[in-house]
C-alpha cells in the first residue's frame, strides 16, 4: 500500500492517463490524471529546489481550483504540511492561524490580494517567507511570486517523497463556532485511512462523475477529493456553490455522485429544476447539519439516494454513513459506522449506553487525528483511550443505526426537560414557507430555558402565530417553541453548521415565558 498520500496520484496516473480527474466548472479547465500530477510534480520539485523542508508549513487561500488540488498532493509527496485556510475570515483571524501554526509559505489568489497585502504588513505577526501568488486580471503584488511560473520550472519526474506513515500531512482549523479555532492534525496515515474506509464503505464506483461543491479548505470536500483519486473517478469542481449552477452541472457533466449539505440541497428545491436531466445522479452525500426527513423524502421522490454522513475534521470525515437501502426505512439516522470506524454512544464515564438511551458519540478507527496542534490540554480531553470524544449526542437503535440529536453545548433543558434544537429545526423546515431555521434556548424564568424559532421565510405573511402553531401536535408540549423571529439569513460556517453562538448574540433577551 502506498504509504504517503501524494503517491495515490502517482499511481492513479499510471493506471488511468488519460482518464480525465478534473474539471472546473467555471473556466472549463479539464485535466487528465496524467496532466494533473505533472503539474503536481512540477511544483513539488519546484519547491525542492527552492529549499522547501519536511514538516515545513504552507498555507493554501485558494477558491476551489486545480492550483489547491495540484498543490495539495504536490506538498504531500515532498513531505510538506499543508494548511488550509478559510477564506472567509480577516486578516485578524487569518494571522492567529498562520502563526499558530507557524506557516512559513502561502500560496493565495488573487481574490484575497487586500487580505493578504495587510498580512504582509503585519510583518513578524506571521513567519511567511515566501508569498506566491495564482495571478488572474487584477496583478501581482509586489511582495509576491507568480504562482504558475514558480510551478512550471519545475522538473515534471517525480520527486523524493521524504514522508510516508505517521509525518503530518495537513494541520486543518477547526470552525471556531465556540472560540479560538484549534488545528487538527492529520498525517498520512489517517488521511489514507479516510480514503480507504471511505471508498469501501460508500457506493462509489470507477468512472463516477462527483460534484464538489463545499469549499476544499473544509475535511468534507479535501477528502473525498482524495476518494475520487484514489477509485479513478472525475471530480467536476464548482469554484463556489450555486444552486442552479448545480443543476446545470449534474445535466451537462453527467454527474452520478456528490456530495453538499442540507442547506445547499434546499436552496437547490427552491428553484425550476424540472427542466434539467438529472437522469444520472445515483446519490449526493449529505451532513455537517442534521438533516430534515422531509429533505431525505423530496430528494427520494425524485429518484435521488439522500445519503446522510456523519463525520468531523477530527475524524478526517469518516464516522457514519447511511446506506442507500435503508435511508427511506431510517430517515431520521445517519446510519451506521463506516467499514473500518467504531462508534459507541457513551454516557459520562464513558461507559456504552443502553440501545436508544441518548449519549454522547465517541469514534474510533485509524483516522482519528494525531492530535490538536499545540493543545496538549484539549488532546487529552478529546482523545480518551484511543477513542475520540465527539461532543455529539446521539442515539444508536438495535441495528446500529445512529441518530443524531445535537451538540451538547446547543442543548436547551427547559423545566427539567432535554431538549434538541434539532428535533424542532427538523419540523419546521417541513413548512412550505419555511426556508431555513434554527433553534437556540433564551434563558426563561418560568422554564429555565425557552426554545426560540429564528426562521427565514418564502412568504412574508407567514407570521409568529403560524409558526408557533405549525408545531402543535407534532411535539411535546415541552419542546414547543415559545417565540419565533424573522431574518434574512441564517449565519452558517463554510461546513453549513448554523453559527448558534452568533445567534445567541444577537437575541440575548429572556424569553417572555
Amino acid at each position: 500500500m502506498q504509504k504517503n498520500l501524494g503517491l495515490f496520484l502517482t499511481k492513479r496516473a499510471f493506471l488511468t492517463p488519460d482518464l480525465e480527474a478534473y474539471v472546473d466548472s467555471e473556466s472549463n479547465l479539464r485535466l487528465t490524471y496524467s496532466a494533473l500530477n505533472e503539474r503536481c510534480n512540477r511544483l513539488a520539485n519546484a519547491f525542492v529546489d527552492d529549499g522547501i523542508v519536511k514538516g515545513e508549513r504552507v498555507g493554501l487561500l485558494l477558491m476551489n481550483s486545480s492550483e489547491f488540488m495540484e498543490a495539495y498532493f504536490a506538498l504531500a509527496k515532498v513531505g510538506a504540511v499543508v494548511v488550509p485556510l478559510n477564506w472567509r475570515l480577516v486578516a485578524d483571524e487569518l494571522e492567529f492561524i498562520l502563526k499558530d501554526s507557524g506557516t512559513a509559505r502561502l500560496i493565495f489568489g488573487e481574490e484575497f490580494l487586500q487580505t493578504v497585502t495587510e498580512l504582509h504588513s503585519r510583518g513578524d505577526k506571521t513567519d511567511i517567507k515566501q508569498w506566491l501568488q495564482v495571478e488572474g486580471t487584477e496583478g501581482m503584488a509586489y511582495f509576491s511570486t507568480h504562482y504558475q511560473v514558480f510551478r512550471d520550472a519545475g522538473s515534471k519526474s517525480e520527486p523524493e517523497c521524504p514522508a510516508a506513515e505517521d509525518d503530518m500531512l495537513y494541520i486543518m482549523y477547526t470552525s471556531g463556532t465556540t472560540g479560538l479555532p484549534k488545528g487538527v492534525v492529520h498525517t498520512h496515515n489517517t488521511a489514507i485511512w479516510a480514503v480507504i474506509t471511505m471508498g469501501i464503505t460508500a457506493e462509489h464506483q470507477e468512472q463516477d462523475r462527483y460534484l464538489a461543491c463545499l469549499p476544499m479548505f473544509h475535511v468534507g470536500a479535501l477528502s473525498p477529493l482524495a476518494v475520487n483519486v484514489w477509485r479513478g473517478s472525475t471530480s467536476v469542481v464548482m469554484r463556489s456553490f450555486d444552486p442552479k449552477r448545480a443543476w446545470e452541472l449534474i445535466q451537462e457533466e453527467k454527474i452520478t455522485t456528490g456530495l453538499a449539505v442540507p442547506a445547499m440541497l434546499n436552496f437547490m428545491l427552491q428553484i425550476p429544476f424540472e427542466q434539467y436531466d438529472y437522469s444520472s445522479l445515483r446519490w449526493i452525500m449529505t451532513g455537517a447539519a442534521p438533516v430534515p426527513v422531509s429533505l431525505t423524502e423530496q430528494y427520494n421522490d425524485l429518484g435521488i439516494g439522500l445519503l446522510q454522513v456523519y463525520g468531523l475534521t477530527e475524524t478526517c470525515g469518516p464516522a457514519c454513513l447511511m446506506d442507500a437501502d435503508n435511508a427511506i426505512r431510517k430517515p431520521g439516522s445517519t446510519g451506521r459506522a463506516f467499514f473500518h470506524t467504531n462508534v459507541k454512544i457513551a454516557d459520562e464515564t464513558g461507559q456504552e449506553c443502553t440501545r436508544g438511551v441518548a449519549g454522547e458519540v465517541w469514534v474510533q478507527g485509524a483516522h482519528i487525528m494525531r492530535e490538536y496542534w499545540n493543545r496538549p490540554e484539549a488532546t487529552a480531553e478529546t482523545l480518551v483511550d484511543g477513542w475520540l470524544r465527539t461532543g455529539d449526542i446521539a442515539t444508536m437503535d438495535d441495528e446500529g443505526f445512529v441518530s443524531i440529536q445535537d451538540r451538547m453545548k446547543d442543548m436547551i433543558i427547559s423545566g427539567g426537560e432535554n431538549v434538541y434544537p434539532a428535533e424542532i429545526e427538523g419540523v419546521l423546515i417541513s413548512h412550505p414557507d419555511i426556508i431555513d431555521v434554527a433553534i437556540i434556548g433564551q434563558q426563561s424564568a418560568k422554564w429555565g430555558e425557552s426554545p426560540l424559532a429564528i426562521i427565514v421565510r418564502a412568504n412574508d405573511d407567514l407570521t409568529e402565530a403560524d409558526v408557533l402553531n405549525y408545531c402543535l401536535g407534532k411535539l411535546a408540549g415541552f419542546k414547543q417553541p415559545k417565540a419565533a423571529v424573522f431574518i434574512n439569513e441564517i449565519p452558517r460556517n463554510p461546513s453549513g453548521k448554523i453559527l448558534k453562538r452568533v445567534l445567541r448574540e444577537q437575541f440575548p433577551l429572556e424569553a417572555s415565558i
